[in-house]
């Protein structure tokens, strides 16, 4: 017993790794909910942008699991799960909370296609956000280093990193859900009393998960990059985040090539990994795995400068008729990203003998189509918000998000000019959407602005205790969860901010990874302020819907739109004052008829 003790400690002991950059002494924090609703004065760097970057980044720590640190921020929140993984003998405390609820996971890091109350935790969420934001880092590093959030990003990033290097404990084993699902539905409460001890789950050379032994090689590949500052073309794109460590660059390379090799030749074969872990088929079973190979085999071309490994990239895209899944880019879908990943590298390395032309036009056909509205995968709501049927149903702005982050990357590498002015101009109608310029004016990042969320589904934030009483017990949020991304709006651009509506009002790690390198990228090349501040308080009571959205929660919403309140009584007034206008008109009218009688008689 003492020996197995003492090998928990030491192994939790050799993966802890402490932060490179020194944190401010006197740390950061987010300004008032007022301060989004007051301009700049469009200096640079923008400060409402730098805010914005500082407020993404605080919601990553908000969602901290295990012991935390003295140079925790956010006062509310205490130490967590410190004995997961214990009864399997390995240190499976820290990382991340997903979502709202309380599950730690490898792959997507966000649980939203059935809704869980308890935290969970999945690597593979995990592994796409860190993967999402450190590809972001490296090529838009400088607006985190003009913002002053440098140290606050490699914090971030180590947090998730550190709990990634735990949950591969050797080549060929990965621990992918720390979670009970029946146990986690009926829970909703704060961070002390999380009920215990919770079950883990394992892929490994005998029961293989492809999907999810290749995405986390992919976060670990693309995190490398950032650290090894192995920028690509200057010219192009931005500097990495100065943040630059090579020991950890090189350890985190390891396990990328580990786990890729574990994903490309498994004894088990090659498989999705909910076929080995049932338990996360409901929340997030994989759709397939070629994508994810393919994903991982360029970011650790990439790395590497191997040109075997970027042909294996093309010959996955091929294999698996990735180009007829063009569709959506997030945890479960990489495809849209593929060809932006392909010319990137093609353009910046020709020594990997790629064509970069023929990446160029992969790329520009699935934007064209979403810009040009031809044969698009998605269409337009009518308040402007690109929406996918099927994947934007249970969190519309993720989809959309990515899409920008994706578009305003490639313009840089498009064609003409004329494609790259149109990249832009529809990447920031995306954006803009998100922060406020949309028909309910509302800014879906809690706590930017007075308009914002102010009821995520976070039951940490919530302050409550009781999932049967969730939206009235409190009433009101206790915490308020600075910089966390929601679901968003439904098909119809209504927001109800309802807490147990979670497809409107969840907030998930990778909600956040695509806003956050718009937010950088706006900070590097940006004077203007984000759209929000132009919102006064009170604008979203204005417009606020009655009746419910349209969504899997809520589905007598879906009927068609419903006026808010105010709507309504204008209506009314409108109505009664359109009667007495024609009651008049007829009674005078009448009068005339009569008199006109009276005078022919």
């Amino acid at each position: 017993m003492l020996f197995t003790l003492l090998a928990f400690a030491l192994h939790a002991a050799s993966t802890l790794v402490a932060a490179q950059l020194a944190l401010p002494s006197r740390p950061w924090l987010p300004p008032d909910i007022s301060d989004g609703a007051s301009p700049s004065n469009q200096s640079y760097p923008n400060s409402k942008w730098s805010t914005l970057v500082g407020n993404l980044l605080y919601f990553y720590e908000a969602q901290r699991s295990g012991e935390l640190p003295q140079t925790n921020r956010v006062s509310w929140r205490n130490a967590s799960a410190l004995d997961d993984g214990r009864e399997a003998r390995v240190d499976l405390s820290g990382g991340y909370y997903d979502a709202g609820d309380y599950s730690k996971q490898t792959f997507p890091l966000a649980s939203y296609l059935t809704h869980s109350a308890l935290p969970n935790t999945y690597p593979c969420l995990q592994a796409f956000s860190l993967m999402s934001i450190c590809w972001g880092a490296t090529d838009f590093g400088k607006g985190y280093d003009v913002a002053n959030q440098t140290a606050y990003l490699d914090d971030m990033l180590r947090w998730g990193l550190d709990w990634l290097v735990k949950a591969h404990t050797n080549e060929s084993t990965l621990y992918v859900l720390v979670a009970s699902k029946d146990v986690d539905n009926s829970y909703w409460g704060g961070d002390r009393s999380i009920p215990s001890p919770r079950p883990v789950y394992q892929v490994n050379d005998t029961y293989p998960g492809t999907d999810v032994a290749a995405q986390t090689a992919a976060a670990f590949a693309a995190c490398s990059n950032l650290y090894g500052n192995r920028a690509l073309d200057s010219s192009t794109f931005s500097t990495p985040a100065s943040l630059q460590d090579n020991s950890f660059s090189d350890t985190l390379l390891t396990h990328a090539q580990q786990l890729y090799s574990f994903a490309v030749n498994a004894t088990g074969g090659r498989k999705v990994y909910q076929k080995s872990v049932p338990q996360v088929a409901e929340a997030y079973g994989s759709s397939d795995y070629g994508d994810e190979l393919a994903i991982a085999a360029l970011f650790l071309s990439w790395a590497t400068g191997d040109a075997a490994l970027f042909a294996e990239a093309e010959s996955y895209y091929e294999k698996y008729n990735l180009a007829d899944s063009n569709r959506v880019f997030n945890w479960d879908s990489k495809v849209p990203g593929l060809a932006v990943l392909f010319s990137q590298i093609a353009k910046s390395n020709p020594t990997v003998g790629a064509n970069f032309t023929t990446w160029q036009a992969a790329a520009e056909q699935y934007f064209d189509s979403i810009v040009d509205n031809n044969k698009s995968p998605g269409r337009m709501t009518r308040g402007g918000l690109l929406f996918f049927e099927g994947d934007s149903d249970s969190a519309s702005l993720n989809p959309a998000l990515n899409v920008a982050m994706l578009m305003r990357r490639f313009s840089t590498l498009a064609s003409s000019d004329e494609k790259k002015t149109k990249y832009l101009e529809f990447a920031q109608s995306q954006l803009d959407y998100a922060l406020g310029k949309n028909p309910m004016s509302v800014p879906y990042i809690v706590g930017a602005n007075p308009n914002s969320p102010s009821n995520p589904h976070s039951a940490m934030a919530s302050g409550g205790n009781d999932v049967e009483t969730i939206d009235t017990d409190p009433l009101n949020t206790t915490y308020t969860l600075y910089g966390a991304v929601v679901g968003g709006p439904d098909k119809l651009d209504r927001f109800f901010d309802i807490r147990s509506d979670w497809p409107q009002t969840e907030i998930a790690l990778d909600y956040n990874a695509p806003m956050l390198t718009l937010a950088a990228m706006h900070t590097l090349a940006d004077r203007l302020d984000p759209y929000y501040t132009a919102l006064r308080a009170g604008e979203y009571e204005k417009v606020r819907p009655d009746g419910f959205p349209c969504d899997a929660v809520f589905t007598t919403g879906c009927r068609g739109p419903h006026m808010s309140k105010g709507a309504k009584i204008a209506m009314a007034v409108s109505i009664v004052v359109v009667s007495l206008v024609v009651f008049g008109l007829a009674g005078y009218y009448l009068h005339l008829l009569i008199k006109n009688a009276k005078e022919g008689t």
